[in-house]
């Protein structure tokens, strides 16, 4: 049976157009979402609701971004093909196959060992060569640093240090940011120095929190 039908696709590309109708208009984004089967990363029986703009319910308690949100991340890393990209959070995995999809190298972190399972299955299923860890997000990867980009899908009560030491100088980080109201920030490390960064606000989000250590 056909996972990807015309139907998926047809739905696919209209929420692209109706994702850059709403100001999404990094070529490259756009191209990874009408790529990628958002339904293959739910249960079967949300399958009618993949391309809405909602986010919807996965395992542990967790969710996957609204489509919107997903694109904007993206869009607001302002990624090169074969950049390095950390993602604190690898969830359902779709944002991890949105940036594989954007020709990016991709190592992605996730707490939870249930969903870790899952999702590294789906991935190598579909074919998206990320290079998938089970750990603590705050702590990041620090054995693969420094990346260009890093890109965190769950909400933070403040930036993670860590995080930012593992960031090249002249490299950007998109987080959601504090406590019950969050806020997308942009951040510039502008030198070595972590203290050293430019911050930009780009509204309030809402996201699950961001939690340490592991959860087996």
């Amino acid at each position: 049976m056909e996972l990807d039908t015309f139907k998926h696709k047809r739905w696919r590309t209209e929420m692209v157009q109706k994702l850059a109708d709403k100001g999404i208009d990094d070529r490259n984004v756009l191209d990874a979402l009408v790529c990628v089967p958002r339904h293959l990363f739910l249960e079967t029986m949300l399958d009618y609701m993949a391309y809405e703009d909602k986010a919807l319910p996965i395992s542990c308690g967790q969710t996957i971004s609204q489509p919107s949100t997903v694109a904007f991340q993206s869009q607001l890393l302002g990624a090169s093909p074969r950049m390095k990209v950390l993602e604190v959070g690898t969830g359902s995995g779709y944002q991890t196959a949105v940036l594989c999809a954007m020709g990016l190298t991709v190592y992605t972190v996730e707490r939870q060992k249930e969903l870790y399972d899952e999702t590294i299955k789906r991935l190598s299923e579909l074919g998206y060569k990320a290079k998938c860890f089970l750990g603590d997000g705050y702590a990041g990867l620090p054995e693969f640093a420094p990346f260009d980009r890093v890109l965190v899908t769950c909400g933070a009560p403040q930036i993670p240090e860590a995080l930012l030491r593992q960031l090249k100088p002249g490299g950007v980080m998109v987080i959601p940011v504090g406590n019950g109201r969050q806020e997308m920030l942009h951040i510039v490390k502008q030198s070595e120095d972590i203290r050293d960064i430019k911050v930009q606000k780009f509204g309030d989000c809402k996201f699950v929190p961001m939690l340490e250590k592991l959860n087996y």
